[in-house]
């Protein structure tokens, strides 16, 4: 097993799909990342988090800590493939970061198109002092399908011409 078998979730929220914006979350328990790793986690390990298809615009993303971690000194990226902490650069999701604290994404930063299928990526950044082997991350994004609407000219057919 690789690291995100078992964190990995395909965007779903609980809005109406179609044109409207929409919330999509999931919660990353850190006991199954260590698992699926096989070993410890450490600085630079990626877990994906939220699959997101091409076309969509991400509006925010965020961390909030669900349960504390047990990590020591622990900070978090969150971010894509293209840009690793886009949405939140350096949160610290230390042992001593109480459940219920939020990072989202600068006041600076602007949507992002995902331009091909790709993931909201949870990156460890750095760690030190006990290891990380336990602790719930909740990641949310705010979410928007932005692809071709298939709704164009009229295409003329044999009916147009018949009377």
């Amino acid at each position: 097993m690789s690291l995100g078998d078992n964190t990995l979730a395909a965007a779903q929220g609980t809005a109406r799909r179609g044109r409207n914006t929409y919330i999509v979350q999931n919660i990353v328990d850190l006991a199954t990342a260590l698992a699926d790793k096989g070993s410890a986690l450490a600085a630079g390990d990626v877990i994906p988090v939220i699959a997101v298809k091409k076309g969509t615009m991400i509006l925010n993303a965020g961390i909030e800590v669900v349960t504390a971690t047990s990590g020591g000194t622990t900070t978090f990226d969150l971010g894509t493939a293209v840009d690793a902490d886009c949405f939140v650069d350096g949160f610290d999701g230390s042992d001593s970061t109480a459940a219920g604290v939020v990072a989202q994404n600068a006041a600076a930063f602007q949507p992002l198109l995902a331009v091909a299928d790709d993931n909201i990526d949870l990156l460890l950044k750095t760690q030190s002092g006990t290891a990380l082997t336990t602790g719930k991350l909740r990641i949310f994004a705010v979410l928007m399908d932005i692809s071709d609407t298939g709704i164009g000219e009229a295409v003329e057919v044999d009916r147009d011409y018949l009377a």
